[in-house]
């Protein structure tokens, strides 16, 4: 854990492929809808409108992102597995949490398509053998090759790192 507000639980780091590691991933993914339900739960339109931090998303922003993020995220990897080093499309996240969607649409919609996503996407990731999660995209965000092991590593920590950003500030405000 860190005090810097935007990372809670400290920043991404690379971890070397293991089968321990990787079914460690893939069972916190498939829980990850459950955790930010849980995160969220009993919270009105006044807290969910409250950013976690000075300049941060406000909770409602943060679920529809990590709904867009994670779409986001499995049309990667179905990239990434059929076709040949794929350049993938990086996104403005800031654009699109202040669209009306983001803004204006309740938040159990997200959650509705988070259960339904994070299931077929585990399920996918389970199926995966060592040599494809090898297989490369092109990251043009990052002007870099990025192997599908470490494109997973990012989205195993970003669900549990905005989780945190929602529970941190439960925590301070007493809610």
């Amino acid at each position: 854990m860190t005090t810097d507000p935007r990372y809670p639980i400290g920043k991404y780091e690379i971890k070397p492929y293991s089968e321990a590691t990787k079914k460690a991933w893939i069972n916190e993914l498939r829980h990850l809808p459950t955790d930010v339900e849980m995160a969220v739960l009993n919270l009105d339109k006044a807290q969910l409108d409250t950013p976690y931090r000075d300049g941060g998303w406000t909770l409602q922003q943060l679920v529809h992102h990590i709904a867009d993020s994670h779409m986001n995220a499995f049309a990667r990897f179905k990239l990434g597995l059929t076709e040949e080093v794929p350049s993938i499309k990086a996104y403005d996240e800031n654009k699109w949490v202040s669209m009306a969607d983001a803004l204006e649409t309740p938040i159990n919609y997200s959650m509705t398509l988070l259960h339904a996503l994070h299931e077929r996407w585990a399920n996918l990731l389970a199926s995966l053998t060592e040599e494809q999660w090898q297989r490369i995209i092109f990251h043009p965000g990052r002007n870099a090759e990025v192997s599908l092991w470490d494109l997973f590593a990012v989205y195993a920590w970003h669900g549990k790192h905005h989780v945190a950003h929602i529970t941190t500030l439960r925590a301070n405000k007493g809610w």
